[in-house]
């Protein structure tokens, strides 16, 4: 399919991506229409140049260091210029037809026509967007019309949050395409509307469109003080886009004593504080479409607000929205100044931002939206995406990644690039624009956002699976089951179930897998346990990690899919086996109260193990500490032996003698792992970690998790998990 996006931080382009596959709760749509929403959207085009933006927000400095500090330079250097040409998607409204639907969605079917909106589905000529995000269109609207659904539930949540009453007096600052809206919506609700712009056009439109007044923005403060006969505005709604605090300044010059300003627009927020304290103003922010807005219960899960509860959800807005264009209570057609077929990407946003232009709302005409307002036909989707001829040979292997996030653009596809026995052959993902992104950094034969082209392509040998954790073991098995071999991060599964599925598979199906423990090759981990081979007697180890970013809505915080613990600790698990090379016996564990939405008291936790060779461990693995405090710590302790590691790079060992090394930048294993594992591969040999090494970490986890619960001691064993 065919999708506008931004190249690099400037350039817009019209590329082929593979369509999305539908998830649970999940619709399919064929795009007829779709509405560029300026300021939002052109907020990511920087014109200027990189340099410029930089000096503007010099914050990106601090975060191209970050990930110095944490990648090193040579990475963080490429990755940088790699910006210059990856893909994002632009967009987030529109209107089509439905053509897939999971099973989970029962209350729309294949044929309706809808109006879409949410992040992440672009000007495409399909999207995939959850249920809730997705509204019918009354039969009256015509899609160029419907497309306007998602602006206009934004417009609608800010009018209901000023809470305007028939006869208030409300200006709205910036007639740009919201505040069009909303001046339009407030007038339905019996208000008295002041239009105010920088610019007479938009003004007249308004008055054409309803409201009450047009009054420039250089003159408003008099203006409205007149029309209101000195009592002020009792709703002041800021639809402007500004990188100044005047938007707020003149909305607290009108407002009345004990008025209500609402701010729906980006704009600099600075407001006096006597005015305000003298005043008493009331302040409120309109979040997006209304409640169920950036809540992933409700976007993602389908998970519905009860309308005796919460009567006007975001869907319930587009709704409505779309009903009242039907009768003619809105008027949006006025608002359209462009059309543009997508082929005309980037003449569209040059026209946009093009001040001299007079474009209000413009649109993306698609090549299906004739055939499916006629009969609502479509194609059939396609999956796969040619980039590159194929490179392989019979000496190397054809590779394939499957999850295409951070990790696998800063570890893995790097790794398995360079390598010269490995040839990347597909990426695999449910982002269509970052797997294509992806596949030509990294030189792919294809893209796909369909796991089964990968597992039917025989010129695939291996698969490298860093999709979300929930995926993995099922993933891993069908590779297995396919002939591949499987590198798969961790965690390697969640269940106990699923540990035993993955171990006999392996054995049944004579190919290798490997889990990305990372810290078994990592330089100063690798020291740690030279220290402790040959050991006279039994070591103790204490491991504290701190991970404050997995928390609040970060999905591998949710105690449902694993949590911090299995997600993360099971990193810990295994060093902590490794570095002793003795069997689990018994762990205690105790974590957080747990009937806390946050901190998730799981995720917080302080275990002790103990070990056939009589050994004894500590972790403690904590989400709630500073990002100040550093990330891992290790110690170990044996006869005659201390040493200890800090974030990959420090170490200090006093055998007898105290050493320190020290390294700039963080050196984590993951091109030795991958590195070792393709030889192992090639050669037929054993890899580093295997199957059970990965059945393993997860069985320590489960264990870490039922003693927190219990508050009893669990014993592990491996050899009764695999009965």
């Amino acid at each position: 399919m065919k999708q506008v996006l931004r190249q690099g931080f400037k350039d817009i382009v019209v590329d082929e991506v593979p369509v999305p596959p539908v998830s649970s709760h999940q619709v399919l749509i064929q795009t007829a229409y779709s509405l560029i929403s300026a300021g939002t959207e052109t907020a990511s085009i920087h014109q200027e140049g990189v340099l410029k933006e930089v000096a503007k927000n010099p914050s990106h400095l601090k975060t191209v260091w970050d990930a110095i500090k944490e990648h090193g330079p040579f990475r963080t250097v490429n990755d940088v210029r790699a910006k210059f040409s990856e893909y994002s998607a632009l967009g987030y409204c529109g209107a089509g037809v439905v053509v897939d639907c999971h099973p989970t969605v029962t209350d729309v079917k294949v044929g309706d026509r809808v109006a879409y909106g949410g992040e992440g589905t672009g000007h495409a000529e399909n999207v995939v967007i959850g249920r809730k995000l997705v509204a019918r269109i009354p039969e009256k609207v015509p899609f160029e019309h419907a497309c306007f659904a998602t602006l206009g539930s934004i417009a609608m949540n800010a009018c209901r949050i000023a809470e305007i009453g028939i006869g208030d007096t409300v200006v709205v600052v910036g007639m740009g395409l919201v505040g069009q809206l909303v001046a339009q919506l407030a007038r339905i609700q019996g208000a008295v509307v002041i239009a105010v712009d920088m610019r007479a056009e938009r003004t007249a439109l308004a008055k054409r469109l309803g409201s009450d007044y047009e009054v420039l923005a250089p003159a408003a403060a008099n203006r409205i003080a007149e029309l209101t006969n000195g009592r002020g505005a009792d709703r002041v709604i800021i639809a402007a886009a500004a990188k100044s605090s005047a938007p707020c300044d003149l909305a607290l010059e009108v407002c009345r004593d004990r008025g209500r300003i609402v701010v729906v627009g980006a704009v600099e927020m600075s407001f006096h504080w006597e005015r305000m304290y003298l005043k008493e103003i009331q302040l409120f922010m309109s979040r997006a479409y209304g409640p169920g807005s950036y809540d992933v219960g409700y976007e993602k899960y389908n998970q519905d607000y009860p309308v005796s509860y919460v009567r006007w959800t975001e869907n319930r807005n587009m709704e409505e929205f779309l009903r009242l264009i039907s009768i003619g209570r809105v008027d949006v057609q006025p608002l359209i100044t462009h059309v543009f077929p997508l082929d005309e990407a980037q003449k569209a946003y040059d026209t946009i931002m093009d001040g001299s232009s007079g474009s209000l709302a413009a649109v993306f005409q698609y090549p299906s939206s004739v055939s499916l307002a006629q009969d609502a036909t479509a194609t059939p989707p396609l999956r796969k995406i040619e980039i590159t001829p194929s490179a392989a040979t019979s000496q190397t292997l054809g590779a394939a990644l499957v999850g295409a996030g951070n990790l696998a653009r800063w570890a893995h596809l790097p790794n398995l690039k360079r390598n010269r026995h490995v040839n990347v052959r597909a990426i695999c993902s449910r982002d269509g624009v970052r797997g294509k992104s992806y596949g030509k950094r990294f030189g792919a034969a294809y893209c796909s956002t369909d796991y089964a082209e990968v597992l039917g392509d025989p010129q695939i040998d291996l698969v490298v699976i860093v999709s979300r954790n929930p995926e993995h073991a099922n993933q891993s098995l069908q590779a297995l089951e396919a002939g591949k071999h499987v590198f798969v991060e961790k965690p390697m599964a969640l269940t106990e179930t699923e540990c035993r599925s993955l171990c006999q598979a392996v054995e049944t199906s004579g190919k290798q897998l490997t889990v990305g423990f990372n810290r078994r090759f990592a330089a100063y981990y690798m020291d740690l346990k030279q220290k402790l081979s040959g050991r006279k007697g039994p070591a103790v180890i204490n491991c504290r990690v701190n991970s404050p970013g997995i928390s609040g809505a970060y999905w591998m915080a949710d105690p449902a899919i694993g949590g911090a613990i299995l997600g993360e600790a099971c990193h810990f698990v295994d060093l902590i086996y490794w570095l002793l090379e003795s069997a689990f016996v018994q762990v205690s564990a105790y974590c957080l109260p747990t009937n806390k939405t946050e901190p998730v008291g799981e995720n917080n936790m302080v275990a002790s193990f103990r070990f056939a060779d009589d050994s004894i461990a500590n972790l403690t693995y904590t989400t709630i500490g500073s990002k100040m405090g550093g990330g891992e710590r290790v110690e170990v302790f044996a006869p005659g032996v201390t040493a200890m590691t800090n974030d990959f790079t420090r170490l200090s060992t006093y055998t007898p003698q105290r050493k320190n090394r020290w390294r700039a930048w963080p050196e984590k294993g993951y091109g030795h792992q991958m590195d070792l594992f393709i030889s192992s591969i090639r050669e037929g040999t054993a890899p580093a970690v295997t199957v059970y090494d990965g059945a393993r970490a997860t069985l320590g986890c489960l264990r870490m998790l039922e003693s927190a619960k219990t508050k009893q001691p669990c014993d592990i064993s491996l050899d009764a998990l695999l009965k």
